[in-house]
């Protein structure tokens, strides 16, 4: 059970809240003609079974694509590239760990993440693209397979209020890190498949690992949710005290700068998503 003293909008997520973000019928693009629900046949090259050329071997091309008969023809090493299937397959991963659960503006930071990933869901399900939910931060992990449509999203907008729920009703909350999620979304995603991670500029301690192999083969998205004390913090200097000692000082403002340097170098697709943006 949520306790009361937060039964309050900002502060408690809605089902309604996220079902309510749906774009206006006029704004969604119609839906692509494929073979199954969320795969998009794309001819691009990739790992699929459908030969694309055989060509002279360059640097950095797989070893492992390398055609024996015509390096034997031509005595200089070519590897073979493929078509493949590109699978439109979003999943939203909402970070809703204890460090996600405060704020100083309107909204606590999880329920401005989960806002952000709902949008992101309509936009997926208005594309044709199938859509799946893996929420972290109560006793267990919740997920949600993929599937289509504004019934999935209703779907998802419910279980993501559920998860959220759980986690503020958590006695003991434990941290932890997101390796665990990582790996599950790995498994979750095939790839070509889209993975959007909300979460803080202090919830990927720890993660580099599980966030470098989950972009190898996937389109990673990690959106930095800022609070308003992190964009744009008090000028006069604050007080702090543990009941022995006060300390005084000013906050200054987060520079995101190091950190979206360092998740594009572990193949992440970062961005900074400010108070303004989710509300």
């Amino acid at each position: 059970m949520v306790a009361a003293a937060l039964d309050h909008p900002g502060l408690r997520l809605t089902a309604a809240e996220l079902i309510a973000l749906r774009p206006p019928p006029h704004a969604e693009r119609p839906r692509p003609a494929s073979r199954r629900p969320g795969a998009i046949p794309a001819r691009v090259a990739g790992q699929g079974s459908d030969l694309r050329e055989i060509r002279a071997f360059v640097e950095g091309d797989d070893l492992r694509r390398i055609d024996p008969g015509a390096t034997a023809r031509t005595g200089q090493l070519h590897v073979r590239s493929f078509h493949e299937d590109r699978d439109d397959t979003t999943l939203l991963i909402a970070d809703f760990r204890p460090q996600m659960l405060w704020g100083t503006g309107p909204a606590l930071r999880s329920v401005r993440a989960a806002r952000w990933l709902a949008r992101i869901g309509w936009q997926a399900v208005a594309r044709g693209a199938s859509v799946a939910l893996l929420a972290v931060g109560g006793d267990r992990p919740m997920l949600l397979g993929p599937g289509t449509g504004a019934q999935q999203m209703r779907a998802l907008a419910s279980l993501m209020a559920q998860a959220h729920d759980a986690a503020l009703a958590q006695r003991r909350p434990q941290a932890g890190d997101l390796t665990p999620a990582l790996a599950q979304a790995r498994r979750m995603v095939p790839a070509g498949g889209q993975v959007h991670l909300a979460t803080g500029p202090d919830g990927l301690t720890g993660a580099d690992a599980g966030l470098s192999q989950l972009a190898r083969a996937r389109h990673l998205h990690v959106h930095l949710i800022l609070d308003p004390a992190e964009t744009a913090p008090p000028a006069l200097p604050l007080s702090v005290s543990d009941g022995h000692a006060t300390r005084h000082g000013r906050l200054s403002a987060y520079d995101p700068l190091p950190l979206l340097a360092h998740l594009r170098g572990l193949g992440a697709r970062p961005e900074t998503v400010s108070p303004d943006d989710t509300g």
